[in-house]
């Protein structure tokens, strides 16, 4: 794919798509009857980026599009009438609503910890193409309030009705199939150790030497964490407290202990506003502030079980090349790197598709990542590209990468920042070959109705307040070497055995029955 190369020098056109502002918002400690409800952590930050742009007052008037990062209440397959608290009916608008804006266009994201990144991108080629003006991206989530009230045996009212158009993008793309979901996969917290199951088998690692890679790994995060006034968490931590088991890092599922999991429960929140280098040079918008989207890209694996193998990631590796060569860079040349960090294997991976070493002395995170500065749903990368915002500001001429993930390393977006000004015509690289490379690799045969003789690809063990209670497994049968996904037996000897025998290329048996299908260990 070519792209204009014009050097990265002289001014930009005036139709170029630049961020011109970003604000990020936390809340913690506040009485419930005080608690902002999601939109209103949104309107916070939203409202936070406008004044970082200098004209707050003046550019709420003048956006023309809203769009909203889909929040977790809304991310689950149930009616709206199960949600006790109530929820925004139309969550772009009652931003609008609090920031005095009354926008055209009002989108609701779908699911995805790449919402943020996707969104970055389709806004910024609308404004390349004339389409908007003035934009406002944001997120919001009140998790740590909703719980919070839970626990107190309440329910706060945060029912609001606004009216006016909405485009609401739904679910979106289908993340897992109802036999994955069936045996457990699908489920984030139970599917991420599957991959690093897979990673550790292929480093030919014990689970105890795999925890202390794990551990020198995050520790770097929750430095970063531990500095960043937005984070909800912050504390600081050493490889050995992060990859020690014990009761209050107790496993969550195989082999993650609880400080290697992306934490949801939080108050955090974070907006950009995007405009055209005319429209900013036109509102007096100091140039010092504008932050050019120099490379970007998208691209989505197949299902778990259709995947090649388990420890790689073809559409990370496609999609970040497509964005490096938009920007006429590599990944040698970025200052500042944030990974998306739900759990260590989502590190582990995109280190071995960018070539990044896990120890790069540059970092792998400007917020702290997911289970250190807070998983806000799926708006954690709007906090990265806001963070990202104002390092890029502090040093000009320098260059930031941001990469996105969305569902089980399922959806990915890159996003490639710096302040030096964009030369020529902007255009995002159209997706589709980038998919069509990634949909034309084949994964082995797949069957829902496994019988006989097997062996283990992958696996994890998941635990509730630390005592084993499931057993999933993704294997191979010996006779033709289709794949298949299962539980195991859930008795307590079974279960024993899981925890503390290797069982990566374990020999057993699979048998489909009308629960699902069982694989027992040999």
């Amino acid at each position: 794919m070519a792209f204009n190369e014009k050097g990265k020098q002289g001014l930009p056109e005036d139709n170029t798509p630049v961020i011109v502002g970003a604000g990020q918002y936390m809340e913690r400690d506040v009485p419930l009857p005080r608690a902002q409800p999601p939109m209103g952590i949104a309107a916070r930050a939203a409202a936070a980026a406008l004044d970082d742009a200098g004209h707050g007052d003046r550019l709420a008037s003048l956006i023309d599009t809203i769009a909203i990062v889909r929040i977790v209440q809304d991310s689950r397959n149930r009616p709206r009438d199960d949600i006790s608290s109530g929820r925004a009916e139309n969550p772009p608008r009652a931003v609008a609503r609090r920031i005095g804006a009354d926008p055209a266009h009002a989108i609701y994201g779908c699911i995805g910890g790449d919402t943020p990144q996707t969104l970055v991108i389709e806004i910024a080629q609308s404004i390349a193409d004339g389409e908007i003006g003035m934009a406002l991206l944001a997120g919001g989530e009140a998790i740590h309030t909703a719980r919070a009230a839970w626990r107190a045996g309440v329910s706060p009212d945060w029912q609001e009705e606004d009216s006016g158009s909405l485009d609401d993008r739904g679910m979106g793309t289908r993340l897992s199939s109802e036999h994955e979901m069936t045996h457990g996969i699908g489920i984030p917290v139970q599917t991420y150790p599957l991959f690093e199951n897979a990673i550790r088998a292929r480093l030919g690692n014990r689970i105890d030497a795999h925890l202390r890679s794990m551990g020198e790994l995050m520790a770097p995060f929750t430095r970063t964490a531990s500095a960043n006034p937005f984070a909800f968490y912050g504390d600081r931590r050493n490889a050995d407290e992060l990859a020690a088991v014990n009761e209050d890092n107790r496993y969550i599922c195989l082999p993650y202990p609880k400080l290697m999991n992306a934490r949801d429960s939080v108050n955090q929140g974070a907006a950009l506003v995007m405009t055209s280098v005319g429209k900013a040079r036109e509102l007096g918008i100091d140039p010092a502030k504008w932050v050019y989207l120099h490379g970007c890209a998208e691209a989505r694996e197949k299902l778990v079980s259709e995947r090649a193998d388990y420890h790689s990631s073809p559409a990370i590796r496609a999609n970040a090349a497509t964005a490096f060569a938009m920007a006429g860079k590599s990944v040698a040349d970025m200052d500042y790197i944030d990974l998306y960090s739900c759990f260590p294997s989502a590190v582990e991976i995109a280190c071995a598709e960018l070539g990044l070493a896990p120890d790069d002395p540059r970092g792998l995170t400007v917020t702290g990542g997911l289970p250190f500065f807070g998983g806000p749903g799926n708006n954690y990368s709007m906090h990265a590209i806001a963070t990202m915002v104002s390092l890029l500001r502090a040093r000009p001429g320098s260059h930031g990468l941001v990469t996105a993930n969305g569902g089980l390393l399922s959806k990915h977006a890159t996003g490639i920042y710096s302040t030096t000004p964009y030369s020529g015509n902007w255009t995002r690289p159209n997706p589709a070959a980038d998919q069509a490379a990634v949909d034309s690799l084949a994964g082995p045969g797949f069957t829902e109705r496994p019988d006989g003789e097997a062996t283990v690809e992958t696996y994890t063990v998941c635990f509730r307040r630390g005592v084993p209670e499931r057993g999933i497994v993704i294997g191979r049968l010996n006779a033709d070497g289709r794949r298949f996904v299962a539980n195991t037996p859930d008795d307590e000897t079974t279960l024993a055995r899981l925890t503390v025998e290797e069982q990566m290329g374990r020999a057993g048996t699979v048998e489909a029955t009308s629960q699902g299908n069982v694989f027992v260990p040999g």
